[in-house]
């Protein structure tokens, strides 16, 4: 069993789809006004389909006041790090410092997508090996006192003036799945986000020990990657993962809190109001009652004796 002990969050991954802008910032809205945490995006850029999702997050911020907003996941292929940079310290600054950053390395069966707009085509290799240079970059366009160079095999900086920096510590949160990419999470990322259509409930405890171990031998901690995870389900009379009544959802979620270590819990694809408002109202505050009872010292105690 495996609880890092961070502060739980719920939000909602949402589709910004180009013919329903409005719809989008309405339900961003809506999430904040129910007491949800968080609103994120999917993002990709290769499909004029949906809204520019920097664009869109920049909108958000301007229509709340409290929720913190995120890219589920930024495509680093088509967004340059050092501009990424930029413009998530920007989005931080105009927020007060509600802006995390999530960050990866694009869907493999999209590069022709990628390609045809310009954006260079990488194996799983190229792309982890991209990933790992990007998060250094950004680090660094934060954080220096002097210029940047970076000489590596994919980027390449010449003595770039820092800046801006963002207002709070921002995260970076990195989409993985496979073993590499679960190394990287754990020797350089603040979080992770997978989701559950991806990788279901039973495979989560084999990548966190990946994570785990990557940030032990990084000399890391693993309380130092927050975990999240996308969720997909349904309010039904089910019974199956994410696939039942709230009382259901709110056992499932509280276990993955409790032995996995999962402290972000965003809706996958929630463009219902109504789903959002019974998740807000019926599943979140349940879990967090429900995780709070369990990481009682006198809990811990009665477990134990």
């Amino acid at each position: 069993m495996t609880d890092y002990g961070h502060d739980l969050v719920f939000g909602a991954l949402l589709e910004p789809p180009n013919d329903r802008p409005q719809d989008v910032l309405a339900l961003a809205e809506l999430i904040e006004a129910v007491g949800l945490d968080v609103v994120s995006l999917s993002d990709h850029p290769y499909w004029p389909e949906r809204l520019d999702t920097m664009a869109l997050l920049a909108a958000i911020v301007a229509r709340t006041k409290r929720v913190t907003v995120m890219p589920n996941m930024a495509n680093l292929p088509l967004r340059p790090p050092a501009t990424l940079a930029r413009t998530a310290a920007t989005l931080d600054i105009l927020s007060g410092g509600r802006f995390e950053l999530g960050v990866a390395t694009g869907a493999q069966q999209m590069w022709d997508l990628v390609v045809a707009e310009g954006g260079p085509r990488r194996n799983a290799a190229q792309s982890i090996e991209a990933l790992e240079e990007a998060v250094r970059i950004i680090r660094a366009l934060w954080t220096s006192d002097t210029e940047v160079g970076f000489d590596g095999r994919h980027y390449r900086l010449a003595g770039v003036k820092p800046g801006p920096r963002p207002v709070h510590d921002l995260g970076i949160w990195l989409g993985a799945y496979q073993p590499r990419m679960l190394r990287l999470v754990g020797t350089i990322a603040d979080g992770w986000v997978p989701s559950s259509p991806f990788l279901p409930p039973e495979h989560v405890a084999t990548a966190n020990r990946v994570i785990d171990e990557a940030a032990a031998r990084a000399g890391r901690s693993p309380r130092d990657v927050r975990r999240g995870y996308n969720i997909e389900g349904r309010f039904s009379s089910g019974s199956t993962f994410l696939d039942g009544p709230p009382r259901l959802w709110v056992e499932q979620l509280a276990d993955l809190a409790l032995t996995q270590g999962i402290s972000a819990f965003f809706l996958y694809r929630a463009n219902s109001p109504d789903v959002i408002r019974q998740f807000a109202e019926e599943v979140a505050p349940a879990v967090r009652v429900a995780v709070a009872a369990e990481r009682r010292p006198e809990a811990k105690a009665t477990t134990t004796d």
